[in-house]
């Protein structure tokens, strides 16, 4: 099977679809190779979260243009997400994130975000469940959720087709044709692809890709873990998007109960998606500490996913240098998910050669290699 392309994009999750589906609408020919079933990588087990709360200004103001997009996405591109707007509320035990704190929520509101630094009363009335011994205080925004991320996928993807693009699925990627730094094709193991474009939105799997073009994305897989309560009739809602700073434990309402998780310092890179208990008695003390009531609701199941982290814990947008059109959006360490919609609407720019609404010049590979690390302090 052979096809004709202006872009191939590479990868079904959120950034993918998002990409194709922005591309599709302004009347470029796309098709997207997904070696699975679209949303199967890294998009189907995030926690779903979406917010405008971070430290970066490029961060804040993707968040920002994404949840515009999520709260009319019934209308554009069409389709229920269930989104649920109660809140990002960040817990803080040390007076050095409180400082660093107060900076971000102070340019957070510069560029419109309704955040604010709370009290520690109050961050216990927004969330009934936490214990608050050893806070100092906490940050929150109102207009920060969760939705589903299978369904933002499906919304993307349908409208994508509907534009005409074309989504292929169990098509892996084999070798990208770049003689002389221009794309010339994608081959698959569905057949070859002519296209002069690329773009690599294959979340933990981009290094590889990049490495068939030549392009080196410092992007390494690693392991996240996500534990469900059961049901908990008493439960008060709604249930904000609850983070411990400090341990990074978090948890938010999932149907009657509640979906949690932390990170585990323990976890080294690599493409492990097996669910383990090493990283419970952890978990445990941290929830014994700051939601000891979720204790008596035990774990009823969970998933194994993997982030795409890069050493700035930052993401990588923009054009390789040396290999034309060859455009990537990837290593969004944690927070791909939520910014989905603005990053299609960027890369549709960068790729039309129009300025995007925000610059992105800041997150480009290159920053690497000339040792300008751009470092996000607001991740879970």
């Amino acid at each position: 099977m052979g096809h004709e392309a202006d872009v191939v994009v590479i990868g079904g999750g959120v950034m993918g679809t998002s990409i194709a589906f922005h591309l599709a609408e302004a009347g470029v020919r796309v098709v997207l190779a997904e070696r699975d079933e679209l949303g199967s990588g890294s998009t189907c087990k995030a926690a779903g979260g979406v917010r405008a709360q971070f430290s970066d200004e490029v961060n804040i103001r993707l968040g920002a243009r994404s949840l515009e997009a999520f709260a009319r996405f019934g209308e554009r591109p069409g389709q229920e997400i269930d989104l649920h707007r109660v809140g990002y509320l960040f817990l803080l035990s040390r007076p050095e994130d409180v400082a660093a704190f107060e900076e971000s929520v102070a340019l957070q509101n510069e560029l419109g975000v309704p955040s604010r630094m709370i009290t520690v009363a109050e961050a216990r009335r927004l969330s009934p469940l936490i214990e608050t011994g050893g806070l100092l205080a906490a940050a929150f925004s109102p207009d920060d959720g969760h939705c589903t991320p299978e369904s933002v996928v499906l919304g993307y993807a349908t409208a994508a087709r509907r534009h005409g693009a074309t989504l292929l699925t169990h098509c892996e990627v084999l070798g990208i044709d770049a003689p002389g730094g221009e794309v010339r094709a994608v081959e698959t193991s569905r057949g070859r692809i002519a296209a002069s474009a690329v773009v690599c939105a294959a979340g933990a799997w981009s290094a590889r890709v990049g490495a068939m073009a030549g392009v080196d994305l410092p992007v390494e897989p690693l392991r996240r873990q996500i534990a469900f309560t059961g049901p908990m009739p008493d439960l008060p809602r709604p249930v904000p998007m609850t983070i411990d700073f400090t341990t990074s434990f978090y948890f938010h309402g999932e149907g009657e109960g509640l979906m949690l998780g932390m990170s585990d310092p323990d976890e080294r890179p690599g493409f492990l998606l097996d669910r383990t208990d090493a990283w419970l008695p952890r978990l445990t003390g941290a929830i014994a500490a700051r939601a000891p009531r979720l204790l008596d609701a035990g774990l009823a199941g969970g998933w194994a996913g993997l982030y795409e982290v890069t050493p700035d814990h930052n993401a990588l947008i923009g054009e390789d240098g040396r290999v034309s059109r060859f455009l990537y959006a990837t290593g969004f360490s944690g927070h791909g998910f939520l910014q989905g919609p603005a990053v299609g609407e960027v890369v549709r720019d960068l790729y039309l050669r129009r300025e995007p609404f925000v610059d992105v010049a800041p997150l480009h590979a290159a920053r690497f290699a000339g040792d300008r690390p751009r470092p996000e302090i607001n991740c879970v």
